[in-house]
């Protein structure tokens, strides 16, 4: 029996549902093994990713050692870019670094990378995911903390977010990344600071 015409399935739905899945499924891939399973995240996280405002503040996930943020900012970024593609119907960038690399990448003698080709990369992303911020031992130089204020400014002006996992508060990072920096993103994360608790998942045989 032929659809009628209220039945007819809509094709722009069907091409959006592939781009969706095609989109998550390759981001899955990049995302580490013990990072691809599903949990149950926070609920604030969860609202974040729904992109359920038309500028949506950015996300810093804080909180202690090993109580699994890294593992949430991977799942809210994969829901995030799932929720982007059926809000606007295209497919986002997402760039997703760890704090240590990404110092390094952005030093002006890293040879695998050129720092300001990467800055505008960073600059453009739909999304900048940076893990474990306050990680570094040593605080980078001068140099990088320029670069990391252009990129930061440069999403700060144009409402572009970032998400970023961190075990201090965006206002205690200054000595990491500059003090333009840390109020730049005090404000992007301004109601979207969530703090995650719990004992270390790891001492548990857990993922964090």
């Amino acid at each position: 029996m032929p659809f009628s015409s209220d039945e007819q399935p809509d094709p722009r739905e069907s091409v959006l549902r592939e781009r969706r899945e095609d989109a998550v499924n390759g981001y899955l891939e990049r995302t580490p093994a013990i990072y691809r399973g599903q949990i149950r995240i926070h609920p604030n996280a969860a609202s974040w990713s729904a992109q359920l405002e038309d500028v949506p503040p950015s996300l810093f996930l804080t909180g202690p050692i090993g109580v699994g943020k890294t593992h949430t900012a991977w799942q809210a970024s994969r829901q995030w870019l799932a929720a982007r593609i059926t809000r606007t119907g295209r497919m986002p960038s997402v760039e997703t670094w760890r704090s240590t690399a990404l110092f390094d990448a952005l030093r002006p003698d890293n040879r695998d990378y050129d720092a300001k080709s990467l800055t505008r990369t960073l600059q453009r992303a739909d999304l900048l995911y940076v893990d474990d911020l306050a990680a570094a031992r040593v605080s980078p130089t001068g140099w990088t903390q320029e670069r990391l204020y252009e990129i930061f400014d440069e999403r700060y002006i144009n409402r572009r977010p970032v998400l970023i996992t961190c075990d201090v508060l965006p206002n205690q990072i200054s000595h990491i990344v500059g003090d333009r920096v840390a109020s730049r993103l005090g404000e992007m994360c301004r109601g979207g600071v969530v703090l995650l608790e719990g004992a270390d998942r790891r001492k548990g045989g857990g993922a964090a």
